[in-house]
């Protein structure tokens, strides 16, 4: 497997051209994110990540969790990785310095967390896990339950998980049936939850898991549904550790990737009852969980790109050593390296296009959220949430679909080598497998941009955020440069199918729901690879007025417009299809009768 460097020009150029890092560093309660402290986060996270976190990824793989006589053991080597992390404060980085951390942009953290993500996918998820624990608890748990828990998850001391999903409630989490019932201060906590990532572990000596149940004489349904903590270790009044809880691993998924990171069934009271603790207000548990959920949504995105930007290094790497063939305009000499012949560039450059497109597209939403938190007119904290909301089903949903086409990539460009074990491509592909499923399907990420945030205002935050895009036409209109003026071409007829598809779905939705939802999956599809472009086109204008600006760095920018150039002439162009297809493409999917399946 190569090994993983950091990509940190790519990754500071789309922090500070495309996400506004300057803006973002000059909110309220960012004054720390000095351009020396960037400088040196981005250094040493980009370290950690390779000469920690990368090389356990493939023997990690190899190793794999696993169950001993009820004791949970991650792979040689994960648990010194955890604890370098921890007590070096990275876990800390986004967090309220109320609980000890150190309160810098959520913009940042992104790109950090991009960095480890890509080096070791499964050690990732630990910390990921957590932060979303850390953001629910600080919404909306108890000053003594923030007092007691919040600061041992920010920093790392213990780990959180979200305990959803069981046998019979998967995505339709209105079917769950763990059982809460009140017991003086707490409540005893009984049933089965699978699926739970670091579910159990040997990383710290407590988890925190934040478990979806059901009162007594609650509503059936969703509505019935409140969420409560429940500890690994029962934890007292000084946060000292107890009594062990009663609850326990079963036993480990045998997955098809991710294999260091424990995918536990979790069995809740065997005995008396786990004791666990309401978090917010009884039957509130969505409420509650869908700001972990959200918080976790977007991190996957994260996640498809960290995994997809591996395996792009990895096929890059191997294309510049395989020799094998001439090159189509050879006619004599012996072989090239496989990177001479056209359609392995072709392969890389669509790896590389819509890694970029993502990186940007992420790092734009992280900057809006920050905005949505930070701002000091709250009239643009709205617009930004607005903003928030909108992408994030399209950051999840688009960015873990490229991941997997872009790992899959990643395979071919290797050859028949990409097919077994030892170059390690195989894995990037098997790790980013499952990211189109975590936290709700992309299916389901599809109906909530339609349903939710397309069709329930009628359009407008969906119609305000083309209208943004569509500004940057000006722009592009006064470069005489010949890529310039086919990303603007490319992108006003992405953008126009955009808005066509859109207000179709609208007009559609009220009247024929299963027409409009049988469009949903493109729909995304054309709106992430639209905004993409826009990002791109961004991308491209920040090149150029670098380049004629006489930068010292304008072979990096000449490839940054050329990549751009590439990918409207490649997947923008993509648009116009994506748009019959939701508009036209509905009727033919619910055509067939259930038993012609």
């Amino acid at each position: 497997m190569t090994a993983y460097t950091a990509p940190i020009r790519d990754i500071r150029f789309a922090l500070t051209e495309l996400a506004g890092l300057d803006s973002v560093t000059a909110l309220p309660g960012y004054e720390d994110a000095t351009p020396d402290v960037v400088d040196a986060i981005l250094k040493q996270s980009g370290k950690l990540a390779a000469e920690v976190l990368a090389p356990l990824n493939r023997p990690g793989d190899q190793q794999g969790s696993r169950l001993e006589n009820g004791v949970v053991r991650t792979p040689e080597g994960f648990r010194e990785a955890y604890a370098t992390y921890a007590a070096s404060g990275w876990n800390g980085l986004p967090f309220d310095p109320e609980y000890g951390g150190q309160g810098l942009p959520r913009l940042l953290a992104t790109a950090v967390h991009e960095m480890w993500q890509a080096a070791n996918m499964s050690f990732s998820l630990c910390p990921m896990l957590t932060h979303a624990a850390v953001e629910l608890l600080t919404r909306f748990a108890t000053p003594e339950q923030k007092r007691i828990y919040v600061p041992r998850l920010v920093s790392g001391e213990w780990t959180g998980t979200m305990n959803l999903t069981e046998p019979q409630a998967g995505s339709d989490l209105g079917a769950v049936r763990t059982s809460a019932v009140r017991e003086g201060q707490h409540y005893r906590i009984k049933g089965q939850k699978i699926f739970i990532t670091y579910g159990d572990h040997d990383f710290t000596e407590n988890i925190i898991h934040l478990v979806l149940a059901r009162t007594p004489d609650s509503p059936p349904g969703q509505k019935g549904l409140s969420v409560f903590l429940v500890p690994k270790v029962l934890v007292g009044p000084d946060g000292e550790l107890g009594e062990r809880n009663d609850l326990r691993c079963v036993s480990l998924e045998h997955k098809l990737g991710i294999h260091a990171s424990p995918t536990a069934v979790m069995a809740y009271g065997e005995g008396d009852g786990a004791i666990g603790y309401l978090v917010g207000e009884e039957c509130r548990g969505i409420e509650c969980m869908f700001t972990m959920m959200n918080h976790a949504r977007l991190s996957v995105g994260v996640l498809g790109l960290s995994v997809a930007e591996r395996a792009y290094q990895q096929a890059s790497a191997f294309a510049r050593e395989r020799v094998q063939g001439r090159a189509a305009d050879q006619r004599d000499g012996g072989p090239v390296t496989i990177i001479h012949h056209a359609d392995v560039r072709r392969m890389l450059l669509m790896m590389k296009s819509q890694i970029e497109a993502s990186r940007a597209l992420i790092y734009y939403t992280a900057a809006a959220l920050d905005r949505a938190e930070r701002h000091r007119d709250p009239a643009e904290r709205d617009r930004q949430q607005a903003v928030v909301d909108l992408l994030t089903p399209v950051v999840k949903a688009w960015c873990t679909d490229l991941g997997v086409e872009i790992a899959s990539l990643g395979v071919q460009v290797h050859g028949g080598m990409g097919y077994v074990e030892e170059t390690g491509a195989a894995q990037h592909y098997r790790d980013s497998r499952v990211n189109p499923i975590y936290e709700g399907t992309n299916g389901i990420q599809a109906r909530d941009l339609v349903h939710r945030k397309l069709v329930r205002d009628e359009g407008a935050a969906a119609r305000a955020f083309i209208a943004v895009m569509e500004e940057l036409d000006g722009r592009l209109a006064t470069s005489n440069h010949d890529d310039l003026a086919a990303i603007r071409r490319a992108l006003r007829s992405g953008l126009a199918a955009l808005r066509r598809a859109s207000d179709w779905l609208v007009e559609t939705y009220p009247r024929d729901a299963n027409l409009a939802a049988a469009g949903a999956t493109p729909y995304l599809r054309l709106f992430g690879t639209v905004a993409g472009g826009w990002q791109m086109a961004r991308s491209a204008l920040a090149a150029q007025a670098g380049i004629e600006a006489g930068t010292d760095d304008a072979p990096f920018l000449n490839a940054r417009r050329a990549v751009a150039r590439f990918y409207a002439d490649q997947v923008l162009t993509q648009a116009d299809g994506l748009a019959r297809i939701v508009t036209d493409g509905g009727g033919s999917v619910m055509a067939l009768a259930e038993d012609e399946f």
